[in-house]
């Protein structure tokens, strides 16, 4: 696991004077913070560090070194000046020439996991699931968070579950199930995308005559499932090698069924793994069912339907039943996280 060499440095720059009632937040190449340090400091980090201010939000922070006040800072100089001088101090006091072997940094420019989803054109990605029942997120997640969830996969405290695929007739590979309390950014992934999948859940719902509605946060969801005896966490980590593949299927897992879910692909095709397309079918009313493959690449997610979503036809909105899948790897392996929003009994 890589999650324990990760270390978030904050400067907290807060701009706030007798002018001004509230903070403003600002970002500042990292640069000038390196170059106020000292000669050593600066042959102590590198330039790849991503430097966060206020109120911004983060990546999960695993290991806290050290944190300043910009404001704290007299003299005239500018608020840059004092956030620069302020990250300097952070390297100096957060550990000196020994954090050089001990930090790992975040990727420059790296947004956080909430600030990343929120950026998304989500009335584009509506329409694309309206029209196809799917959408990408391209880049959702970073090669370094791909990395460490598929690291997750050998601890097994981490897990409720586990599935050899083939013992059950459901393909070739396994899977585990996250029991709770979940991984950070799995958590994290519920939560921020949810309230922004929910009212196309429930304009979908409307449309095809389903008297479901759900609520704006997951927690008021996952509540609802809870009190129906749908405790059990969803979420799951899949792990496939040569030959490896999930048949076409559907999770349900009891009667509250969120409409649409995500998969996330952790590996980069062609290089860690080849074949393994994420294959969607879709089983039209009165006509042959009709497959289709979903380009992913490392970080990038799928959401898409669950059971069924709606179709306008000439005679009005009909249900289109859709199932899921994976082909078959010709060669490597990969890893997938599933970001399902309800739990199962």
């Amino acid at each position: 696991m890589r999650i324990a060499s990760i270390v978030s440095i904050l400067a907290i720059g807060a701009l706030a004077s007798p002018a001004m009632a509230v903070d403003e937040v600002v970002k500042y190449k990292i640069q000038g913070g390196i170059a106020t340090g000292k000669a050593s400091t600066r042959d102590q980090i590198k330039d790849d560090i991503a430097l966060y201010f206020g109120k911004q939000k983060t990546p999960a922070v695993v290991k806290k070194i050290w944190e300043g006040d910009s404001t704290q800072t007299s003299g005239r100089r500018s608020p840059q000046e004092r956030c620069e001088t302020a990250f300097a101090s952070a390297i100096v006091e957060g550990g000196g020439r020994r954090m050089s072997t001990a930090v790992r940094a975040h990727e420059a420019g790296t947004a956080g996991l909430g600030t990343r989803i929120d950026a998304y054109d989500w009335s584009s990605l509506s329409t694309h699931l309206d029209a196809h029942g799917w959408a990408i997120f391209e880049k959702l997640l970073t090669a370094d968070e791909c990395e460490t969830i598929a690291g997750l996969y050998d601890d097994d405290g981490r897990f409720r579950s586990h599935v050899v695929m083939a013992r059950h007739g459901f393909g070739r590979g396994e899977y585990k199930y996250f029991t709770y309390p979940l991984p950070d950014i799995v958590a994290d992934l519920r939560r921020a995308i949810y309230p922004n999948l929910a009212p196309i859940a429930n304009r979908w719902n409307a449309s095809m005559g389903i008297d479901v509605r759900y609520p704006d946060a997951h927690a008021d969801f996952i509540a609802r499932c809870h009190k129906a005896g749908q405790t059990r966490p969803t979420p799951l980590l899949l792990q496939y090698a040569a030959g490896d593949y999930n048949a076409l299927h559907q999770d349900l897992y009891g009667e509250h069924v969120f409409p649409l879910q995500l998969t996330i692909l952790l590996s980069e095709p062609e290089k860690d793994f080849t074949g393994g397309e994420f294959v969607l079918t879709e089983q039209r009313p009165r006509m042959q069912s009709r497959a289709e493959v979903v380009p992913l690449r490392r970080g990038d997610a799928v959401v898409f339907a669950v059971h069924h979503r709606p179709v306008q036809g000439t005679r009005g909105t009909y249900r289109v039943n859709l199932r899921h899948g994976v082909s078959r790897l010709r060669s490597g392996h990969r890893h997938t996280v599933g970001v399902i929003f309800h739990d199962a009994k």
